[in-house]
């Protein structure tokens, strides 16, 4: 099976799984994407796991920015091994909202080598997504024990709460409540 044909069969499996409540849900609080199936994340990863991974389908999924569920999978579909540095800031810089940032921090950036620094990158930018993106990588590095939780950390963390866009607030919380979990 070639390309398109992955791609066409993949969007009539979420057009199968479509959910009209979630998906009016979606866009009555504010979902960006012009084609909302109402998928779940379980049956979006479902379909995934019936995929064969690869660079291309991903990428190919990823341009489709008007198709929610395509942009859920794509994170899925790409092998962490062949994402480089520059590919992983261009699509964190390029998320839309923050399930998307979600999906993508859980299932791609967090397995890569250079999460850290992506994170650190992405906290200092100036779009607000950005910002949210790196933060909630950052609480995906910190629960993997991927990043040190150190007296420094919880003091730059403090002082980037004070500043951070709304939508940040609540993962740098979950972050520095991390601090208090004793193991």
């Amino acid at each position: 099976m070639n390309n398109e044909e992955i791609l066409r069969n993949t969007r009539k499996q979420f057009f199968a799984y479509r959910n009209g409540i979630i998906a009016d849900s979606l866009r009555k609080n504010g979902d960006p994407h012009s084609m909302i199936m109402g998928c779940q994340m379980t049956d979006v990863a479902q379909i995934a796991a019936d995929i064969e991974p690869s660079k291309e389908i991903a990428e190919a999924f990823w341009a489709d920015t008007k198709h929610r569920e395509c942009r859920m999978i794509a994170p899925m579909l790409y092998p962490s091994a062949d994402m480089d540095k520059a590919t992983a800031m261009e699509w964190a810089k390029n998320v839309e909202c923050e399930e998307i940032a979600d999906v993508l921090c859980h299932r791609l950036l967090r397995k890569l080598p250079f999460a850290a620094e992506i994170a650190k990158e992405l906290k200092r930018s100036a779009e607000p997504m950005a910002i949210y993106t790196g933060f909630r990588l950052l609480l995906n590095l910190v629960l993997m024990n991927k990043v040190e939780k150190t007296d420094s950390l919880k003091a730059e963390l403090e002082k980037e709460k004070e500043n951070a866009p709304q939508k940040a607030q609540p993962i740098i919380a979950s972050i520095l409540e991390e601090f208090e979990v004793d193991f």
